[in-house]
């Protein structure tokens, strides 16, 4: 096979740090571009088009040969379209059923899609069963319901970065269709392009797929029911069928369990399709974390923000938000504290180094009635916060004097 003169300088010095043929990851051939300078080698892991004879294995590549000698054979390639590369390393591809190209400069880096580990994140709830879920390397999709706030979307994207796994997310919407999805024909630099969507390049490269906020969707996700059933879906604007690669699995995650929201407050999600929920084996249903949990999260917030002397304040947050939820779970009120909005007012303290005002600058989202109830009971569980009836107004803006000092 004929290379280009970056290609063979990369093999060069891929093969002078690991030796020829070596079977390297996704990661590893990041590893060797950084180190020479060079870009990322999408020839050599482009399943589609130019390295279909390189992938040995779920993230495994093995080093083409350099005339004639050990690693992947150029006799497996099977070339389907002409491959032209311009001066700036882009590879464009030429169709023979259509007229479209596809520009690679587009492509991401494979090891970016590997989500990197956050130290803030504890483990909670689902969090173990999705861990044996991605693990098992099956196909089984999950569908992950609970309330705003819980962690569902954190727990799916830290699961993958424990697993090493490439992790997709998909933010779904009533808008959000089929192009959107599978993939469309989009006019670039005077060509028509096609570009797969995310859920065809999750298949392809036997990545977790997360659809996020699935319950927001509209019936046009239908077109997501083969691939749901582990299948391959056939896409006929290129004719093209694409089937799942070892590893492939989705994720889905709503605030509903697709039946609609009774209470109203989460507006614009949909009643799904029967069908397609039955397309998901389990349901899991992630709570927020219980009161230890919550208050080791804050810690390694208040931690990460280098603030050490914050006496009980985590403590007193943590009981406040479980008096909360409690209430609203019994039918008392209609609002509720989430996790996210506990993290929210420990970041606000560590800019405004104020209990009080953190805490309402964070619950000035609720109506009057809900942010003087819960300010009021906060007052309650930490004598350190005395709350006047001034304090329950809303925050006021500063004098055109003041402020003229930021303008």
């Amino acid at each position: 096979m004929e290379y280009t003169a970056k290609q063979e300088s990369y093999l060069k010095a891929a093969i002078a740090t690991h030796g020829e043929g070596a079977v390297l990851s996704s990661e590893a051939l990041a590893e060797v571009a950084e180190a020479n300078e060079m870009g990322y080698p999408f020839w050599i892991t482009d399943t589609r088009r130019m390295g279909s004879f390189t992938k040995v294995g779920k993230d495994s590549y093995r080093l083409p040969a350099i005339n004639g000698g050990e690693g992947a054979s150029v006799a497996d390639v099977v070339v389907s379209t002409p491959v032209v590369v311009d001066e700036t390393s882009k590879v464009v591809v030429e169709s023979k059923n259509t007229e479209s190209t596809l520009d690679m400069s587009t492509y991401f880096n494979p090891a970016e899609l590997i989500p990197a580990k956050d130290h803030l994140f504890v483990a909670h709830g689902h969090f173990s069963d999705l861990i044996k879920v991605l693990n098992s390397g099956k196909f089984y999709p999950v569908f992950t319901t609970g309330e705003s706030g819980t962690g569902k979307t954190y727990m799916t994207e830290q699961a993958c970065a424990k697993l090493k796994r490439e992790f997709i997310r998909v933010n779904i919407t009533v808008e959000t269709d089929e192009d959107d999805l599978l993939g469309h024909y989009a006019l670039i630099d005077g060509n028509t392009v096609w570009q797969d969507g995310p859920v065809i390049i999750a298949m392809e490269r036997g990545a977790v797929l997360l659809l996020d906020e699935i319950d927001l969707a509209s019936n046009k996700v239908m077109c997501l029911q083969p691939i749901l059933e582990g299948k391959g879906v056939y896409l006929k604007k290129i004719n093209r069928m694409v089937k799942p690669v070892d590893g492939f699995t989705v994720v889905a995650t709503a605030n509903t369990k697709g039946k609609g929201s009774e209470d109203g407050r989460f507006v614009f999600t949909n009643i799904l399709n029967e069908a397609f929920l039955e397309r998901f084996p389990i349901t899991v249903e992630q709570e927020y974390p219980s009161m230890s949990v919550e208050r080791k999260i804050l810690d390694k917030v208040f931690a990460s923000l280098d603030i050490t002397e914050y006496g009980d304040f985590a403590e007193k947050l943590v009981t406040w938000a479980d008096i909360i939820r409690k209430t609203f779970y019994e039918g008392g009120i209609d609002e509720i504290i989430a996790t996210r909005r506990l993290v929210h007012i420990v970041n606000a303290y560590a800019i405004f180094g104020d209990r009080k005002k953190a805490i309402e600058m964070c619950i000035a989202r609720f109506d009057e009635d809900t942010k003087t109830s819960f300010l009021d009971l906060y007052s309650k569980c930490d004598s350190e916060v005395v709350v006047t009836e001034e304090s329950t107004e809303t925050v006021e803006e500063a004098p055109k004097d003041e402020a003229s000092e930021y303008m």
